[in-house]
């Protein structure tokens, strides 16, 4: 999987996010997107995978070099395909998504199964097990603290079947025992992704091959 970013821009009314943005993001290799707070790291993050439009230049998600998978704005060569196609290529998690709190995190991620498919060759409940939250199994997700909320929504992003990991500061309400599990979660799972992590703190993105600043691009 490659993301292709060409002279990209984002506004809101007649502020500039960020523009002029010009990357290339692939397979294999991961990313860390960094500036103050308010900058627009999350903005850019959200571009990244789709959730936002872009006021200005071009994104591209192509597979295995020929296949376009998405482009903002829509090519007029390529066929679009819906936004299903192109969510089925990337997971992603941030402070801002929740998980749903009625449910369980068995009955979350058992949901999350049916539309995105999880990593081969692990089950649910070894899921649950490792990111530390299997005496909770079945209790409703409103009942954890905010620390065992952040490890269901890297459980529910890390374990997803897909080429991209997008995180938005993920270390969010973890102790040193979930910053130390973040980190073996990428170590183990992520190695061969396209992993791009939105944060200020190099405990979140200390294993990124490649920093990128989004003061650049103001």
């Amino acid at each position: 999987m490659t993301i292709s970013v060409s002279d990209a821009g984002k506004r809101y009314n007649r502020d500039w996010i960020f523009r002029h943005f010009t990357h290339t993001f692939h397979t294999g290799t991961s990313y860390a997107i960094t500036g103050p707070n308010g900058s627009g790291k999350s903005t850019l993050l959200q571009a990244l995978g789709g959730a936002l439009a872009l006021s200005e230049g071009k994104l591209e998600l192509i597979v295995d070099s020929s296949q376009l998978i998405a482009s903002s704005p829509p090519s007029t060569i390529n066929h679009q395909p819906s936004t299903d196609t192109l969510y089925q290529h990337i997971s992603i998690a941030a402070p801002y998504l929740e998980v749903i709190e009625e449910m369980t995190v068995t009955e979350f991620l058992q949901f999350h199964q049916t539309f995105k498919p999880l990593l081969p060759d692990l089950t649910i409940k070894e899921i649950i097990a490792v990111v530390g939250l299997a005496p909770a199994a079945h209790k409703q997700i409103r009942y954890y603290s905010s620390g065992m909320k952040q490890r269901a929504k890297l459980a529910q992003a890390i374990f997803s079947d897909t080429p991209v990991v997008l995180l938005d500061e993920p270390c969010t309400n973890l102790d040193s025992s979930g910053i130390s599990l973040y980190q073996q979660l990428i170590h183990d799972y992520c190695s061969n992704r396209l992993v791009i992590v939105s944060s200020n703190d190099e405990a979140e993105y200390g294993f990124c091959k490649e920093v990128v600043s989004i003061l650049q691009y103001k």
